[in-house]
């Protein structure tokens, strides 16, 4: 598949029972930039093309088997700053010798599973 062929963007949508306190989770603790407030769903940017929306609208359970995985060489970093902040991880950060990765679990407040991790393998391109 060429270049030509790949998408512009990337979303991923989850579900929020209170906007306000997703709200708090992304763009305060996180410190992801809002780019779009459509009144009942608030768009983030995770990276130059890529986005990660909440809806007060979708069914507000957690999105059963989704993980949404923010890729960062400082894991140690962010796993501090939110321990700091209150965040609960499920456990520390840890390397994941099958996939080659160093990553950390947490729920956001819906429990929506977030994972912030390295890629430990070579061959994952990074830019």
């Amino acid at each position: 598949m060429s270049d030509s062929a790949l998408f512009d963007q990337q979303v991923v949508f989850l579900p929020s029972s209170d906007l306000e306190r997703s709200d708090r989770f992304y763009r305060v603790l996180l410190g992801l930039p809002l780019v779009l407030d459509q009144g009942v769903c608030r768009i983030y940017r995770t990276g130059l093309h890529a986005f990660l929306g909440v809806c007060e609208h979708l069914d507000a359970g957690a999105a059963a088997g989704v993980i949404v995985t923010l890729v960062s060489d400082d894991v140690d970093g962010w796993y501090e700053r939110l321990v700091e902040a209150g965040v609960v991880f499920e456990a520390p950060p840890s390397h994941n010798e099958r996939f080659g990765i160093y990553h950390a679990f947490v729920d956001d407040p819906d429990g929506n599973v977030l994972e912030i991790q390295r890629f430990e393998d070579p061959g994952w391109p990074t830019g």
